[in-house]
C-alpha cells in the first residue's frame, strides 16, 4: 500500500498541524464549559477536517449518506436550540456513536452496508486499532522531521512508553473517580496528596496542553485510519481484488511496551486502593467502618463502582493477551506479573463489592436485582480465574471456556430457585431484625409460595391477606391443561392447606 505520509512529509505535517489545531479548538470550546452552540460548531469543523484529508476514501453518496449526515446535524443543533436535560445527556452518548458510524460508512475501505452488523465492527476497528496503528506513522513523521535514526531502539521504546502513558491518562481518570466514589478512605487519602505537592504548581495550562496533544494525536491517527488503512502486521498481508487490505481477524495489535506501561500505571493505583481495603475490609463486619461512615452509608455505597472497575479490568486483561503473545523474554515475564497483579486486585475488589452488597441486603432486604448482581460477581470472578490460567498457558482455550462457563451459569441460574432463596433470606432477616417487606414477598413467584405459607403460619398470619388475595385470584382463573405448571400446583396446594385446613 502506498503511504503518502512517507512520500510527502509536508502533507503529513500539515495534517498533524490541522489535527492539533482542531484539538485546541475542542479544548477551547469545552474546557469548563457547558455544551451549547459549541457542539454544532465543533461537529462541523470535525467533518471538514475528516472529509478534506480523507477525501480520496469517500464512497459514492447515496440516500443513507445524506440521511446520516442530516441526523448528525439535527442532533448537534439540539444543544443550541433546546434545553431538555434528559436528551442533553443521552445525546452525549448517541451523537459520538452516530458520527463514528456515519464516518465509517462514508470513508471505510471495507465499504460496509448501512444495515449490516459489519458496520459496527468496522467502526470499532477504525476507532481503536487503526488509530493506534497510525501512532507509528506519527512517530515516524516526527522522527523524520527531526532527522532521527530509524534504528534508534531506545527512542522507540521511549515513544512507546509515552504512548502508553497517554492511553493510561484518561483510563486513570475514570478508574480513580470510580474508586474514590466507592471508598471514602481512599478518597480522603487522594485528597491529602495535593498537600504533599503544595510547593509544585502545575496550573491548568499543563492540563490544557495535554488535552490538545492527546486529542490531536488521536485525530491524526483517526483520519489516517480512513485515508491510509493499515492491516494487522500479523495477518497474511494479502489484498483483495481492488487492491485494498484483505479483511483480517479483529485484533488491536497493541505493542507489548505500550501495554506494560498501561498495566504498570493502572496497577499502581489498584495496589494503593487494595492496601486501603485490607485495612478495614474484614473489620466492617465487626462494626469497624471507615471514619465518618455510618453502617447505612457503607452498605449502600461502593459496590456498583467496584463492579464497573472490575469490568474495566476484565477488558484490559482481554486486550493484553494478544500483546502477551508477541512479547519476549523479560518483557513477557514483566507483563505476566503485571497481569497477575491486575487479576489479584480485581478479585479483591470483587470480594469487597460482594461484602458490601451482603451488608446492603442485611440492612434493606433481598431482591431479584441484588441476587442477580451477586451471581454476576461470582461469574466475573470465575472468568477472571480462567483468564489467569490463560496468562500462564498460551494454548488455553479461553473463548471455549467462557462459552461453557456462560452457558452453565445461565442454566444454573434457571434451576437454582432464586425466588425460594430470596424468600428464605428475607425470612431470616425478619427473624433477626423484625423487619420484613410483606408486599415484596407476596409478589414473588409460585416457587416461593410454600415457604411464604409456612412463614405466615408461624408468624400469626403476617402474610395472610396478600396470600389470600393471591389464592382467590387464582381460583377465578380457568386454565387449560396445556398451561399446567408444577410450581403453581405446589403453591396452590400449600394455599389450600393454609386456608382450608
Amino acid at each position: 500500500m502506498e503511504e503518502p505520509i512517507t512520500a510527502r512529509p509536508q502533507h503529513g505535517i500539515a495534517m498533524l498541524a490541522a489535527a492539533l489545531l482542531l484539538a485546541a479548538v475542542h479544548q477551547y470550546l469545552f474546557y469548563g464549559m457547558a455544551p451549547g452552540i459549541s457542539v454544532p460548531v465543533f461537529v462541523g469543523l470535525l467533518y471538514v477536517f475528516m472529509m478534506y484529508y480523507a477525501k480520496d476514501a469517500i464512497r459514492e453518496l447515496n440516500v443513507f449518506s445524506y440521511a446520516g449526515l442530516g441526523a448528525v446535524v439535527l442532533l448537534a443543533m439540539t444543544y443550541a436550540l433546546f434545553a431538555n436535560p434528559l436528551f442533553r445527556v443521552l445525546n452525549l452518548l448517541v451523537l459520538p456513536v452516530l458520527i463514528l458510524l456515519h464516518m465509517t460508512y462514508s470513508l471505510s475501505y471495507r465499504k460496509p452496508d448501512w444495515s449490516s452488523p459489519k458496520l459496527i465492527g468496522a467502526a470499532v476497528e477504525h476507532l481503536v486499532p487503526q488509530t493506534f496503528r497510525h501512532m507509528e506513522t506519527l512517530v515516524s513523521l516526527i522522527r523524520k522531521r527531526n532527522g532521527g535514526n530509524r534504528d534508534d531502539e531506545r527512542r522507540q521504546v521511549l515513544v512507546k512508553v509515552l504512548i502508553g502513558l497517554g492511553i493510561s491518562a484518561p483510563l486513570l481518570i475514570i478508574v480513580v473517580s470510580l474508586l474514590s466514589t466507592a471508598d471514602g478512605v481512599f478518597s480522603e487519602m487522594l485528597a491529602r496528596l495535593p498537600k504533599l505537592l503544595e510547593h509544585i504548581s502545575f496550573g491548568e495550562g499543563v492540563f490544557r496542553a495535554l488535552w490538545v496533544l492527546l486529542l490531536g494525536a488521536g485525530l491524526f491517527g483517526f483520519v489516517l485510519g480512513f485515508a491510509q488503512p493499515k492491516p494487522d502486521e500479523r495477518s497474511s498481508g494479502s489484498k483483495d481484488t481492488e487492491g485494498q487490505p484483505a479483511t483480517e481477524p479483529f485484533s488491536l495489535g497493541i505493542d507489548p511496551v505500550v501495554m506494560v506501561t498501561v498495566l504498570a500505571s493502572v496497577n499502581t493505583v489498584y495496589l494503593l486502593f487494595v492496601s486501603v481495603q485490607f485495612s478495614y475490609l474484614f473489620g466492617a463486619w465487626d462494626g469497624l467502618l471507615p471514619e465518618g461512615s455510618t453502617y447505612a452509608d457503607y452498605a449502600r455505597s461502593g459496590f456498583l463502582e467496584l463492579i464497573l472497575v472490575t469490568g474495566i479490568n476484565f477488558v484490559i486483561l482481554l486486550l493484553s493477551l494478544p500483546a502477551l503473545g508477541t512479547a519476549r523474554n523479560a518483557l513477557r515475564r514483566s507483563m505476566g506479573i503485571l497481569l497477575y497483579v491486575l487479576v489479584l486486585c480485581s478479585l479483591v475488589m470483587l470480594y469487597s463489592a460482594f461484602s458490601r452488597l451482603l451488608l446492603y441486603e442485611e440492612a434493606y432486604g433481598y431482591t431479584y436485582i441484588r441476587f442477580l448482581v451477586h451471581a454476576f460477581m461470582i461469574f466475573l470472578g470465575l472468568a477472571m480465574l480462567l483468564t489467569a490460567v490463560r496468562i500462564a498457558k498460551a494454548d488455553f482455550p479461553l473463548a471455549k471456556c467462557y462459552i461453557v462457563l456462560g452457558l452453565f451459569s445461565y442454566v444454573l441460574m434457571n434451576y437454582v430457585g432464586m425466588d425460594k432463596i430470596i424468600a428464605a433470606q428475607n425470612i431470616k432477616r425478619y427473624e433477626a431484625s423484625g423487619i420484613v417487606d410483606a408486599d415484596y414477598l407476596s409478589r414473588l413467584s409460585w416457587d416461593a409460595v410454600p415457604a411464604l405459607v409456612e412463614f405466615s403460619r408461624r408468624e400469626d398470619g403476617i402474610l395472610e391477606q396478600p396470600l389470600r388475595d393471591r389464592w382467590w385470584d387464582e381460583m377465578q382463573q380457568e386454565r387449560s391443561w396445556v398451561s399446567h405448571n408444577f410450581a403453581q400446583q405446589r403453591g396452590m396446594q400449600a394455599l389450600e392447606r393454609y386456608f382450608n385446613p
